[in-house]
């Protein structure tokens, strides 16, 4: 049948339109999204395009302070705005059974800083309320969260005794507090996993053990966990944590998965297991495998015998839950065998050659002694060179797999001079960056070419006096400029060293007690006697170790710590030494490894006490 004119009219109308549609590309969804699932040893998302979990931990709720960190600082949003632009993709919040079952109103909140008022819609909303507003307010990011686990008593660290149960909150109040919450959160694709048990441990005395059968099962704990969560969502990620240890092989608390060769989890819904270890270096404990000898290659050797393996032969997508370093930079880049810093580097390498490996680092918290953030949560990393190292193996959900690469830095400043002052007193000066609106961050060194202690941050001027140091010592100074933009490369290297100490007569005395040393930590407690006959207003005191201690917390005093160089400043309260009086009650928490050797001579505002 012959078309009519009016029909022609519109054919010849619609002709071309329908051509061009036929022609045009098929648009191209964004990666990432709604739910995950897997695909042997990859995460896709709904659409089964390929995904990588490249993201960080943002710990805190799992504490006594019952809320994330920072939000003293920051708004909890600006927080999130920095986890997005520094390109991690997704969050992994670690959370106690306590704060989930009875969630209480955080103290740790600040609703105004310098820059105004901050976390306003979070006045008066108890824990469970305030991660519903991280939740959504993540997901208008397009960030994912991962909801952690990390156990049962509000605290610190993971639980003691190493199970997902204890007497106050036994399986039954875990698997009940993850179906509640798998409830909360259903339908919301923000959040695509739930980590079981973080880091479950004591595999030989009397903790969590795999394939080993009866109450104590964590691989059929797991199981019985991961499907009351699927019951109520089966498409949620389960992350399945490892053990310490299997048939004699000791690992990481949660880092042991050798035990998936005879034992796999099997889940009620296929395609949404990934198993996660945890992975860190000497620093944390020297572990048998870091020594002279070590190499990238015999590192890979035990990531791939104790984790590796489960995703390089298909069987399911592993998650790197957590791994960190500190922000000095010979701990994130370092040739030498055995070193802190040849493990994270070496790490990184692996996590590079095998991207189908998912990760998040430990940990996003500024408090933290291996955070991302500065103690102000800044927008900047507190070191640049272990941002840039992780962003080389990051992912962006939205399109690529790539990250956009971020605006350049700012000029470096020129110039830097180190003038001595005193005996415990150095001045820096310098010439400003030729970019404009940046701050100064100025680092610090006991040794040529190995500068990575900052010791002050965003300077507005180009002058700084630097305090506390020890008399007959040679120091080393870099300075950065830093922007919105990141910071600079650092500028000239400039050293100097202070005078020798007063010939003035001592007139004090210090007690250095040991009070508790389990191996690879200690602490110490310090009493400070005025023998002298006039009082101490206030006082500075200073000490080296001829070890590797590192003062981690103080109290009744301030400490910084430059090297083996340990300096302790009053408190507000306790400046004032009377002549025959002492200030007692100064103390402080250490790591270190090897041997801890009380140190013998100490500084009292640069003059040695007996």
């Amino acid at each position: 049948m012959s078309p009519s004119p009016a029909h022609a009219s519109l054919w010849r109308t619609l002709l071309p339109l329908a051509l061009a549609l036929l022609a045009a590309p098929i648009a191209v969804q964004a990666q990432g999204i709604g739910y995950w699932h897997t695909s042997g040893s990859q995460v896709l998302d709904v659409n089964n395009q390929p995904v990588r979990i490249t993201g960080i931990n943002w710990y805190g709720f799992e504490t006594t302070r019952a809320v994330a960190g920072g939000l003293t600082s920051q708004d909890y949003k600006s927080i999130l705005q920095t986890i997005k632009t520094q390109g991690y993709n997704t969050i992994r919040l670690p959370l106690s059974n306590q704060m989930v079952e009875t969630p209480s109103v955080p103290s740790n909140i600040s609703f105004n800083n310098s820059t105004g008022p901050i976390n306003s819609d979070l006045q008066g909303l108890n824990g469970l309320q305030i991660l519903d507003k991280i939740v959504t307010y993540a997901g208008s990011l397009n960030l994912k969260v991962i909801l952690d686990n990390h156990r049962s008593e509000a605290g610190d660290s993971a639980e003691s005794n190493g199970l997902w149960f204890t007497s106050s909150y036994p399986e039954s109040a875990w698997i009940n507090d993850w179906t509640n919450l798998a409830t909360r959160y259903l339908n919301n694709t923000t959040v695509i996993g739930v980590d079981l048990r973080n880091e479950p441990h004591n595999a030989f005395n009397g903790g969590a053990c795999w394939d080993c059968g009866g109450a104590y099962d964590w691989h059929l704990a797991a199981q019985r966990g991961g499907n009351a969560v699927l019951a109520v969502n089966p498409h949620l990620l389960i992350f399945v944590e490892g053990t310490d240890a299997y048939n004699g092989d000791w690992y990481w608390w949660g880092g042991n998965l050798l035990g998936v060769r005879n034992s796999p989890i099997t889940l009620s819904v296929p395609n949404q297991l990934v198993y996660s270890a945890h992975d860190y270096g000497p620093q944390l404990y020297q572990q048998n495998w870091f020594n002279s000898s070590t190499t990238a290659s015999s590192l890979n050797t035990v990531w791939t015998n104790h984790w590796g393996y489960i995703s390089q032969n298909n069987i399911a997508p592993v998650w790197l839950g957590e791994f960190g370093t500190t922000s000095n930079n010979t701990d994130i880049q370092n040739s030498t065998p055995g070193s802190q810093g040849q493990w994270f580097q070496s790490l990184v390498q692996y996590l590079s050659a095998n991207p189908t490996f998912n990760w998040t680092y430990w940990a996003l918290n500024g408090e933290d002694n291996y955070g991302l953030l500065d103690s102000n949560y800044d927008p900047i990393p507190a070191n640049s060179l272990k941002q840039q190292s992780l962003a080389s193996v990051q992912f962006q959900l939205g399109g690529g797999g790539t990250v956009t690469p971020p605006p350049s830095p700012p000029a470096a400043p020129t110039g830097l001079t180190a003038t001595t002052a005193s005996s415990t007193q150095i001045n820096l000066t310098w010439q400003p960056s030729t970019t404009s609106g940046v701050t100064y961050n100025l680092y610090m060194g006991t040794s040529s070419g190995s500068i990575s202690t900052l010791i002050a941050s965003g300077l507005n001027t180009t002058s700084y006096q630097v305090t506390g140091l020890t008399a007959s010592t040679t120091y080393y100074f870099t300075a950065t400029a830093a922007s919105s933009s990141g910071a600079s490369a650092p500028s000239n290297q400039a050293s100097a060293t202070t005078s020798a100490p007063a010939t003035t007569s001592s007139s004090c005395h210090v007690t250095y007690i040991d009070q508790n040393d389990w191996g690879v930590g200690f602490t110490g407690a310090i009493t400070i006697t005025n023998t002298g006959t006039t009082q101490i207003n206030s006082w500075t005191l200073t000490w080296a170790y001829s070890g590797n201690q590192a003062l981690n917390q103080s109290w009744n005093g301030n400490y910084t710590q430059n090297g083996k160089t340990v300096t302790i400043t009053n408190a507000s309260w306790n400046g004032a030494i009377a002549p025959g009086g002492n200030q007692s009650g100064i103390g402080f928490n250490a790591s270190y490894s090897g041997t801890n050797v009380n140190p013998s001579t100490f500084y009292l505002n640069g003059v040695a006490c007996k």
